[in-house]
């Protein structure tokens, strides 16, 4: 009897043992990180209008800041880091943000003009961000007092998608019928 028992003992080490050592083995996927950014000093940012987001401008680079993380894409991939100048971790995700952002936002910023409207945009120090910009969102601060700074922008629920066009021109009057 005790022969068999220290047989199944033996036994049972022998098949539990290459299963605990499986269970060890580890996949790593090494995932390259952006290249740094070197600052001369910490970036100003502006407000991108219609959102909460605050983009670095100085940059060739597209550099976001948003709900207390600095974003950075690179390579089809997305970063995020608490500083805008290291400690970068990839992002499994496109963040909601970006959506908002039209892809020639550059382009405005260069031309100071926003969905057409003149753009009068204002560079927020780094120092400034870091205190207010939870403030900043909950009060709706940049637009309520300042309307991102975009002179004439409508309020979002009173912009009509197509504005009419001169008296009697396009967009005036019912829209014609085409027969089919």
């Amino acid at each position: 009897m005790r022969k068999l028992t220290l047989k199944i003992l033996f036994l049972t080490l022998i098949v539990v043992t290459p299963v605990s050592v499986m269970a060890g083995v580890s996949v790593h996927v090494d995932i390259p990180l952006p290249p740094p950014i070197v600052f001369p000093a910490p970036p100003e940012v502006v407000v991108l209008p219609e959102t909460d987001v605050y983009a670095v401008p100085d940059v060739d680079v597209d550099i976001f800041f948003y709900g207390g993380w600095w974003w950075r894409p690179w390579e089809g991939r997305w970063y995020r880091s608490r500083y805008y100048d290291r400690g970068w971790v990839y992002y499994r995700y496109v963040p909601s943000f970006h959506r908002h952002i039209p892809p020639g936002w550059r382009n405005d910023y260069r031309d100071r003009k926003w969905r057409g409207y003149e753009w009068h945009h204002q560079r927020v120090p780094h120092r400034d961000l870091k205190q207010n910009w939870r403030g900043w969102k909950r009060d709706k601060y940049w637009e309520r007092k300042h309307s991102w700074g975009v002179k004439g922008l409508p309020p979002k629920g009173k912009r009509k998608v197509n504005p009419p066009g001169p008296k009697g021109g396009p967009g005036v009057g019912p829209r014609p019928v085409h027969p089919r």
